[in-house]
């Protein structure tokens, strides 16, 4: 797909001021983000790593336990419990937090458990069960918020870097590029614009405020988004949207007139807006209809994945006691948690139950 462009100087040329803006949400955005993640690393970390020693070479044994569990958001499980045992002729106090990922609805059922190694540290055995689910539900929110927040601030420096790099002439390509956010506030155009359209160039979407009375040249659409010109400055990372007056580029008068007569004819007139394509309407991304589309798609993949892993755990895993699938288990309502039991049971009846399949005493087949 071609569209109209225009012909700028063969020499190097310079970008004003602040032609790439930082978005507004990267500045309160990225230190929350990275503060959630440290937070719970802070806060979980330490009970996890507890329950991993413990779990070496666990020991169950009498105790009071006082505490309860709590769900938020129907899957976040929190258990707040008081812990109060004698051992080795001393008595212990420990007050432990386990948080975990669970469907289970009703109560809980948890014992005592030390470390054989070293009795002072000490866990409920929901702990011990939940071990693997809260080690991966750690790892991913790390990933996905430290992650996320490492990524702005990523994004952040690379925008800088290409600020400083427009303030120095280069030979400019004029490039088309796809306009997927447009809003206006205070009588400024703020613009999300993607170079998906261009070629040999690495994809990579960029915003920028345009100053009052200014617009994007639009040449065309793309399907559901317009198409506007920018350039790309040397080898820069982000390339940089017109305005249809050229102000952005340092040069002289009768260079823009020039430029500008390529594309909107040689009318005599200053106002090139009458002869260019209509600005698009202000666009936030994809339809309604479809983010509940794609919605949809990612929630059936998920709950395909999340199936069909519980169906290879019960009918094929190599032990009972294969995490996580002892926990997706034990998520699932009660009729399929009794027949994948019963898989299980037949498979490895002569050992000892895993979570989710357990009696009263924790070892023995519901």
């Amino acid at each position: 797909m071609t569209f109209p462009t225009i012909q700028l100087p063969a020499r190097p040329l310079a970008l004003t001021r602040g032609v790439i803006s930082t978005p507004l949400a990267y500045y309160f955005s990225t230190p929350i983000l990275l503060a959630i993640a440290v937070f719970m690393v802070v806060t979980e970390g330490p009970g996890i790593l507890r329950d991993y020693t413990i779990s070496k070479n666990p020991l169950v044994i009498d105790g009071t336990i006082g505490g309860s569990c709590t769900t938020r958001k129907a899957i976040f499980t929190t258990c707040e419990v008081d812990l109060s045992y004698e051992h080795g002729g001393q008595r212990y106090e420990k007050d432990v937090e386990v948080m975990f990922v669970d469907f289970h609805t009703g109560d809980y059922e948890a014992g005592l458990v030390v470390s054989a190694d070293h009795p002072d540290l000490a866990t409920i055995t929901l702990g011990l069960d939940m071990l693997w689910n809260r080690i991966i539900t750690l790892a991913a929110f790390t990933l996905l918020l430290g992650g996320g927040g490492l990524a702005m601030i990523f994004f952040a420096i690379r925008i800088l870097r290409v600020r400083g790099q427009l303030r120095h002439p280069k030979p400019l390509a004029v490039i088309p590029v796809e306009i997927t956010g447009m809003d206006k506030k205070r009588g400024r155009l703020a613009i999300t614009y993607a170079d998906r359209l261009s070629e040999g160039k690495t994809k990579r979407v960029a915003f920028t405020r345009l100053e009052a009375g200014q617009e994007p040249i639009i040449v065309g659409d793309a399907g559901s988004n317009g198409v506007a010109l920018a350039v790309r400055h040397g080898n820069t990372a982000l390339p940089v949207l017109l305005d249809d007056r050229l102000e952005r580029i340092e040069m002289s008068d009768k260079e823009r007139a020039d430029a500008l007569a390529q594309l909107y004819g040689s009318t005599g007139t200053s106002d090139h807006r009458a002869a260019a394509a209509p600005l698009p309407p202000a666009r936030t991304g994809l339809s309604l209809a479809r983010r509940l589309g794609l919605f949809l798609i990612v929630v059936l993949l998920l709950i395909g994945g999340f199936f069909g892993y519980w169906l290879w755990y019960v009918t094929s895993a190599p032990s009972q006691f294969t995490s996580p699938g002892m926990d997706i288990n034990n998520m699932m309502p009660e009729a399929l948690n009794t027949w994948g039991c019963g898989q299980l049971q037949s498979r490895f009846g002569d050992g000892p139950a895993p979570f989710g399949c357990t009696a009263a005493d924790y070892r023995s087949w519901k």
